[in-house]
């Protein structure tokens, strides 16, 4: 199964520049989820990380791969046409293990790869992995939480 950027945003609440993911190209739901984002140079974030040399904030790669576990937690089966309720926000609500094996720089695209280790009600568990041209540049075991919001 395969999600376009239209679908993503049914799914996820983030905009930019915040919406981390261009493309879904597999999702097994309920096992795996394999997503992309084109790194540009015109990202905001790279106006001052850092002006002479530009790298992806390690922090921003691992929020790409918790909106990639978020999709994976989100839709249920194939077909699924899921939107953003109002009601309940899907939040990162841990990080262990985090690792950065290699700068992300501009032009590079970010191979984000993500499988359910446990799918709970309100808290799930992944592992997560980065990659650009095949060689992993980050990897961490994430724990996501849904939360009602207050109105």
């Amino acid at each position: 199964m395969q999600l376009d950027i239209k679908q993503i945003m049914s799914v996820l609440p983030h905009r930019y520049p915040f919406l981390l993911i261009d493309r879904v190209v597999e999702l097994i739901p309920g096992k795996t989820v394999r997503a992309l984002k084109n790194v540009s140079i015109n990202e905001g974030f790279f106006t001052g990380h850092f002006p002479e040399q530009p790298v992806m904030p390690g922090v921003l790669i691992i929020e790409a791969l918790a909106q990639a576990a978020a999709i994976l937690s989100l839709v249920v089966k194939e077909g699924a046409e899921t939107s953003q309720d109002g009601k309940s926000l899907y939040y990162l609500a841990g990080v262990d293990d985090a690792r950065f094996r290699k700068p992300v720089l501009p032009g590079d695209q970010l191979i984000l790869e993500v499988e359910a280790l446990r799918l709970g009600r309100s808290i799930s568990r992944f592992d997560g992995r980065a990659l650009v041209d095949g060689q992993v540049v980050a990897e961490a075991k994430l724990m996501c939480a849904i939360r009602s919001v207050e109105a």
